[in-house]
């Protein structure tokens, strides 16, 4: 059983950065598609970013391109969301998911099999 577990979250002032990490555990996340969402107090879940399985293709939500970047390292099995430039809009939990067997970035929560608890981001103004 996959497990994931972020970290790096936390109270930073607009135009700060961030980088939250993702370990995962019990299975091999090198070859499968990774992702992060978030969702904000009263709001549904979004699609933040992903990336493929050995890390040359990435996708970004409209509201993130240009100011986040994820990454992995399959050595580590580990995913990252760098953000910069954050905005009090960006305050969300954030959640770190594996793919069920997608090779390529993929913004559908569906195709994610696995979820991290998640990890808090308040960015304030």
């Amino acid at each position: 059983q996959v497990q994931l577990v972020e970290s790096g979250g936390g109270l930073v002032q607009a135009g700060d950065s961030l980088r939250l990490s993702c370990a995962g555990s019990g299975g091999t996340l090198s070859r499968t598609a990774m992702g992060w969402f978030r969702q904000a107090p009263g709001k549904e879940r979004e699609f933040v970013a992903s990336i493929s399985y050995k890390g040359g293709l990435t996708v970004y939500a409209d509201s993130v391109k240009g100011r986040f970047t994820i990454s992995r390292d399959n050595a580590k099995n580990t995913v990252y969301l760098q953000m910069n430039s954050l905005k009090p809009e960006d305050t969300a939990d954030y959640y770190c998911a594996a793919a069920a067997g997608y090779l390529g970035p993929l913004r559908d929560a569906n195709g994610f099999a696995y979820w991290g608890q998640g990890t808090q981001v308040t960015v304030s103004s």
